[in-house]
């Protein structure tokens, strides 16, 4: 285990932004985590647990320590007539796992495949596509304090999911190195297809009765026409959460906008699509010196170039405002602002 000075951070993040950190470290075992936790002060030290990198944008160089999560591994750990509990290390590439159960018919997470990222930060965000999110089929993970080093279980109820939210983002944030998480996945698949195109995308390859791998093949394709690569693109993929609003509100809003898209949520509350109001702003496709919008997903915010940090969160607080004034929604990013 080396600890670097200096280390540009373009490698480590999926917006390809230019930044240095203070410290960086790679741990590759739960053991050298502790180790790193008990021999440091870190309760005291700026820290940044880094997994996959696609869900953050750096605005400038980062004066603390950066920590590179690297634990690997995939296994069942239990399993009855019905269900299958895979426990996945944190530095797993989250598609990596996806494809491990839909190759073994595991079900469960089919809906999420493509989701950039590591398996270690999918709690942390409650990740969620067509459908589903990481708390269906969430059982534990286990995580190291980093004040005392000691290595703590969380449940399902511990980890206080909500959209894109958990305790890791909110009270217990930066406390905890997130080690593994085991998923309860089904061997009597109870397919979600309605959500989205899966269904259209289903009919037009003549599928009436698809398998765990057909859906996540159909959202992969979904995906891969909406999404730009972020090994081509620098993105983070989605950057702003979907608004809820009040179904009154929202009532009110599809009277002037018929075409407003919304999906009921908690009682009296209707989720309405980021992407469409950011479109209706006429941001899809505009680019704005080196940063810009997608143009085949306006909630996609991509490096053209050379973009700093600064320059896509500029862009971010412009499209921000613009959807504010126009339809009185305040729309929030997903992405951590670093």
């Amino acid at each position: 285990m080396h600890i670097f000075q200096n280390k540009s951070l373009k490698p480590y993040n999926t917006f390809g932004i230019e930044a240095k950190a203070e410290q960086f470290v790679e741990v590759n075992t739960p053991e050298e985590v502790q180790v790193l936790c008990q021999t440091f002060n870190l309760v005291d030290r700026k820290l940044l647990v880094l997994g996959g990198g696609s869900n953050i944008l750096l605005t400038g160089d980062f004066s603390g320590m950066v920590i590179k999560v690297n634990l690997k591994g995939l296994d069942v750990i239990r399993e009855d007539e019905n269900h299958v509990w895979v426990k996945a290390m944190a530095g797993e590439k989250w598609h990596d796992f996806v494809v491990y159960c839909v190759n073994r018919n595991y079900a469960g997470v089919e809906n999420l495949s493509l989701i950039p990222g590591c398996v270690g930060a999918a709690p942390m965000q409650n990740i969620g596509a067509y459908g589903s999110e990481i708390k269906d089929t969430f059982e534990e993970l286990f995580a190291i304090e980093i004040e005392s080093g000691k290595l703590v279980k969380f449940n399902n109820k511990d980890c206080g999911f909500g959209y894109r939210e958990s305790v890791f983002k909110n009270e217990l944030k930066g406390k905890y190195i997130i080690i593994s998480v085991t998923f309860k996945l089904s061997k009597k698949p109870n397919l979600n297809t309605t959500y989205g195109a899966i269904q259209e995308t289903l009919n037009k390859k003549g599928i009436s009765q698809p398998s765990i791998k057909e859906v996540s093949d159909a959202v992969i394709s979904i995906r891969q026409s909406k999404l730009p690569d972020p090994k081509e693109l620098g993105n983070s993929g989605s950057f702003f959460k979907n608004p809820e609003i009040s179904n009154e509100k929202f009532q009110s809003l599809k009277s002037q906008y018929p075409e407003l898209p919304g999906y009921p949520t908690s009682p009296g509350q209707t989720k309405i699509a980021a992407g469409w109001l950011i479109e209706q702003c006429g941001w899809k496709g505009k680019v704005v010196g080196n940063t810009g919008a997608h143009k085949n997903q306006a909630l996609v915010l991509v490096n053209y170039g050379e973009a700093t940090g600064a320059e896509i969160l500029n862009l971010a607080k412009a499209i921000q405002d613009s959807v504010k004034e126009k339809f009185g929604i305040q729309i929030n990013p997903e992405v951590n602002i670093i």
